[in-house]
């Protein structure tokens, strides 16, 4: 049985996360509930910040929000002096609502709206990372509108494809994101920004994949973007400033996952940046990362109430609980994989195989297939580990299904983040249908 952070067994026989009784979280806030260990999250946060640190270089860690988004996730962030990787609209609205500093926001996307690049340029991001000609062009408009030069990063696709699912592959050449590196486009991109007196471009930003336990990619992605860089500061005489490699770090969900420390990913990134700069003669840039899963992922368990039952004799046992794909999408979206105990009675024997249904009215919508539990009934909590990466901000309301609340714990106290969604906010935005009476 594998914990992560402070999670343990009390002498209950619960299991317990910071300091708090997760059983005792499920009466008190409901179910499914998630819960989020802040004291990994600040370990991981210092864990990535520390090991830039040691090298003495100039960094940013930026907290990829995507992964999950609250004004209390944003203002965590805040203070543990991370930056803040936003990928939309909503994303930018809740770090300002929550009052993180604009200049070290980060605003990514493939298709910002007019609206959405006009609000980061009211509030003053820090730099907006241009995704594509259109992009270009229309943020080129508006900074002229606003009297701005705009800091930008060009994002490029390095033909670097990283070890993981197909559905999240994002640096190789067949990719909806960025410039590619080797047709052409990354060097008109560059032609455009450049000759513009609206952009400062500060450098270039690539990202790979997800879910990735190697530094192999890294390493080489880094290599064709500084062998591109290096014409670039012949033909164009740019030398960058910054060099984001994205993020993507492993996490273990299951025994089968093998994450190495993130200070690996770190070491390799700064000496392959430090190498390819003295190589090209240029001044060492400052490096950035976008860990998100990496700094939440398995800092979040979600808390789930046991219902009905089916046995179907000879072949499995269905146990569902009273959530599924409304709260967690990523096994029936790409078979993702967890593991899970009973928060109740984690240490009792564990007697038969069964399969995690959820209630929604779907045949995929099953949150574990195979997992060893003790024999399950209703009145039981079923804990399922790792789910604080693409849970909630992936939550939605099929089948009309409020979504979960979300608690913080640390140090013995829980807090309430996130509000339990109910019936009445289901139907707040519905507007009746008027209807013609004919007489």
């Amino acid at each position: 049985m594998f914990f992560h952070g402070t999670s343990r067994v009390n002498d209950r026989g619960h299991l317990e996360i910071g300091g708090v009784d997760t059983v005792d979280l499920a009466k008190e806030y409901g179910t499914p509930l998630y819960i989020y260990d802040v004291a990994l999250i600040r370990e991981r946060a210092r864990g990535f910040k520390e090991a830039f640190q040691k090298h003495g270089v100039k960094a940013q860690v930026a907290y990829a929000s995507k992964a999950f988004s609250s004004i209390a996730m944003v203002q965590l962030a805040e203070e543990e002096g991370l930056s803040l990787d936003v990928v939309s609209g909503g994303e930018l609205y809740t770090a300002l609502q929550a009052g993180f500093p604009p200049e070290r926001i980060h605003f990514h996307g493939n298709n910002k709206s007019r609206d959405e690049l006009m609000m980061a340029l009211d509030h003053g991001v820090g730099c907006i990372v241009v995704d594509n000609f259109y992009e270009l062009e229309l943020l080129e408009q508006l900074s002229k509108q606003y009297g701005k030069k705009t800091a930008i990063l060009l994002r490029v696709t390095p033909g670097v494809e990283a070890h993981t699912h197909d559905y999240i592959l994002t640096g190789q050449e067949d990719s909806k994101f960025g410039f590619d590196l080797n047709n052409g486009q990354a060097d008109e991109a560059l032609q455009k920004a450049l000759s513009s007196p609206h952009f400062s471009v500060m450098g270039i930003h690539c990202h790979i994949g997800s879910q990735i336990f190697e530094t192999t990619g890294f390493v080489l992605a880094a290599q064709k973007i500084f062998q591109k860089i290096g014409q670039w500061k012949e033909t164009y005489g740019f030398i960058p400033t910054v060099v984001n490699l994205g993020g993507g770090f492993g996490i273990r969900y299951t025994s089968d996952d093998d994450p190495i420390p993130v200070s690996e990913y770190v070491d390799q990134i700064v000496e392959e940046v430090k190498k390819q700069a003295s190589e090209k003669n240029i001044p060492m840039p400052e490096i950035w990362i976008e860990p998100g899963r990496s700094l939440v992922g398995d800092a979040g368990t979600t808390i789930y109430s046991i219902g009905s039952r089916k046995d179907v004799p000879n072949v499995r046992h269905y146990v569902a609980v009273d959530g599924g794909m409304s709260d967690n999408i990523r096994p029936a979206l790409y078979d993702a994989k967890y593991e899970a105990v009973l928060a109740n009675r984690v240490l009792d024997e564990k007697n038969e195989i069964v399969a995690i249904a959820g209630k929604c009215c779907e045949s995929g919508d099953m949150l574990i297939w195979d997992l060893p539990l003790p024999k399950a009934s209703p009145g039981d909590y079923l804990a399922v580990f790792c789910t604080g990466a693409y849970g909630y901000s992936m939550a939605n309301n099929y089948n009309r299904i409020p979504r979960p609340a979300v608690v913080f714990v640390e140090n013995g106290e829980a807090q309430l983040v996130v509000k339990r969604e109910t019936y009445e906010d289901l139907v707040r935005l519905d507007v009746p249908l008027k209807t013609k009476v004919n007489k």
